[in-house]
């Protein structure tokens, strides 16, 4: 966006603002001619602050581009500074200033939960706590949660199985065949104190007392072997070698129980924040940001900033201890802020003792490392994006592309897929997903034309109109976008170009279709436009399968029994145990149905019709 010119903020009286604002703490907003909200910041004392940036010598590019296009301001007053922390953090999620320093991933950390059942279930757990049980990690992704999991699976035989599942199964699955669920989906098999006692030592194990689960099992296996239960006994002997060998290729482990460290480099404006999560003596795992830094903004400001909109998103775990690279501004308010959050006295250190020191180090080592890796990634993308313009012999640069696909399985299922490059690469928060229904299963052509038009109808802002469009396909589905295309209101016109694939379909053989000539520009393999093409086109691709596969396993695993009318869970439930599985249910008479309790003759012929149809 291009800064407004002066003449058309002058109208902003700053002396008048300035001489009625109180000098309590708050919260300050900042909007351009458009009313859109250019930068939120909080304040002690709102007109100290606020006085601040209509200085005669302002030292800082980025405050004197901002105040040049500050057309109006408004304030919330707080009771505290505090206060006015909560509230600039709201602001800053719901408005996403260009100037402030933006977190692009505030989603919450996936925990492993151990449930609140007669059996137990270990499962993954994200968001709210409102499922009873225990709760373990955060852990930095899905996957260190998925791979604990399967660890788990191997140490412990505890259920891992839907609620549902384990209710209706009337014979053990193939977890209990593999010996990695004790199966007491069924009786007999396991008892309640067994299973209790397998339980007792996940969450031993769960909890970093490793030491502890070994030596329990150790008791067991030479009491059972003195009992001669040698079977027993092998079994506690396979679960102690497991253990030690997970013990072995397990986490960093150390002295503090619960910790966060972050290690940060800032350079060329790139910011790289690196987070590792200490929980239960053990490093669950580390996880690497790159917020969003507008132009000249300190260090302190930029990690300060990802620091309060880190942790009051609201959905992350507050440690006891904190480990930060750089000492803060607002030190003492940050840590009472935090403390009240998370419900226990929070504490920053700055890695002065040896194990904070330790891991601080490697911290700021992979967020380097990271940076290094980052600016690479850009160098590469933006002599990619110049090569494209030459090669398409474009006057301006490219600032947006978008490329779309189509998946489906003979015609069922269809999902398009949408996805969106800009100057750095993809911009995943625009890509968009469109499930195609109302036409003629497998007709591509019908599919792409309304996947275009549900994107392109309603399109208001011309910062979202691509100054490239890539189709996947031939001219025929190239000539289904130019006629979507045909009476386009808007000013700007998006290039639209084919990317039509090599007769054997090998990579590096692809050939551009412009629209309207037709005309081909056959890439050549090493070129880097066609690495640049080759990427947005195989992100749609992936984009589209990954949504057709959901859809295909929604309706795959989808119970028939779901859209029988005056059929609900508790009546599926009934249907399912009294008969013992769906293909029991499927091969009854309408008078076995009938049977079922809360199956009145009438809804067992509707069950039976729907099932038959």
């Amino acid at each position: 966006m291009s800064e407004l010119p002066s003449e058309n903020t002058e109208a902003f009286d700053h002396k008048a603002f300035l001489k009625n604002l109180t000098g309590a703490p708050g919260v300050y907003r900042m909007y351009n001619l458009k009313g859109e909200v250019i930068y939120v910041g909080k304040a002690k004392n709102l007109k100290k602050r606020v006085s601040s940036y209509f200085r005669a010598n302002l030292d800082s590019i980025k405050t004197q581009s901002l105040v040049r296009q500050i057309q109006h301001m408004d304030v919330t007053v707080t009771h505290t500074e505090t206060e006015a922390f909560i509230l600039e953090n709201n602001y800053i999620k719901k408005y996403r200033p260009r100037y402030n320093v933006l977190l692009r991933d505030d989603k919450s950390y996936p925990y492993i939960l151990l449930t609140e059942h007669q059996h137990p279930r270990l499962t993954v757990h994200r968001g709210g706590r409102k499922p009873k049980g225990e709760y373990f990690g955060p852990y930095p992704s899905a996957w260190a949660v998925r791979e604990s999991l399967r660890t788990m699976q191997k140490l412990f035989p505890v259920r891992q199985c839907e609620d549902g599942e384990y209710k209706a199964r009337t014979r053990p699955c193939l977890q209990y065949q593999l010996k990695r669920c004790a199966g007491p989906c069924v009786q007999g098999l396991v008892s309640d104190a067994e299973y209790a006692q397998q339980v007792q030592l996940a969450r031993l194990f769960l909890k970093g007392k490793n030491a502890e689960v070994i030596d329990m099992l150790v008791k067991k296996m030479e009491q059972a072997s003195e009992e001669l239960k040698f079977e027993a006994a092998a079994r506690y002997r396979d679960q102690i070698s497991a253990l030690r060998k997970v013990q072995e290729q397990q986490w960093v482990s150390g002295d503090q129980p619960e910790m966060d460290v972050f290690g940060f480099a800032y350079r060329n404006g790139i910011a790289s924040i690196q987070g590792f999560f200490i929980r239960d003596n053990k490093l669950l795992g580390s996880k690497s940001y790159f917020p969003k830094v507008p132009a000249d903004v300190s260090p302190q400001e930029v990690f300060q900033s990802f620091l309060l909109q880190y942790y009051l998103a609201g959905n992350k775990s507050i440690p006891r201890q904190i480990v930060v690279p750089m000492a803060l501004e607002d030190n003492e308010a940050i840590e009472e802020l935090l403390s009240r959050q998370a419900g226990h006295k929070v504490q920053f250190f700055q890695g002065a003792r040896d194990e904070k020191r330790r891991y601080l180090k490697l911290a700021n080592t992979n967020a380097e490392t990271a940076l290094e890796a980052q600016q690479s990634s850009q160098k590469s993308v933006f002599a990619r994006y110049l090569e494209l313009e030459q090669v398409l012999d474009l006057d301006n640069p490219i600032q947006r592309m978008e490329c779309f696909d189509i998946s489906h399985t003979s015609g069922q299922q269809t999902v398009a897929s949408c996805v969106v490059f800009n100057r750095e690469g993809p911009f995943k928060s625009d890509y968009r997903r469109y499930n195609i229904d109302g036409i003629t299963p497998g007709d591509d052509y019908a599919a792409m034309d309304q996947a275009l038009r549900r994107r392109y109808s309603k399109i208001t802002d011309p910062s979202k109109i691509p100054d490239i469009l890539f189709i996947d396909g031939g001219k025929g589905q190239l000539a289904q976008a130019e006629a979507c295309f045909e009476n386009w209101p808007h000013d700007k016109m998006p290039k639209l170009i084919g990317v039509a694939k090599g007769t054997s379909r090998k990579p590096g053989l692809e050939t551009l279709i412009l629209a309207g000539s037709h005309a081909t520009i056959p890439m050549q393999a090493d070129s880097s436009a066609l690495h640049l093409i080759q990427h947005i086109r195989d992100e749609a691709h992936r984009f589209a399968i990954t949504g057709h596969r959901a859809r295909r396993q929604k309706v795959k695993t989808q119970s028939k029994l779901e859209s029988i009318p005056g059929v609900g869970a508790k009546r599926r439930q009934s249907l399912l145990k009294y008969m013992g599985g769906m293909q029991e249910v499927l091969a009854a008479s309408v008078e076995e149905l009938a049977k079922v309790p809360g199956i009145s003759e009438e809804l067992a012929l509707i069950i039976h019709e729907h099932l038959h149809l």
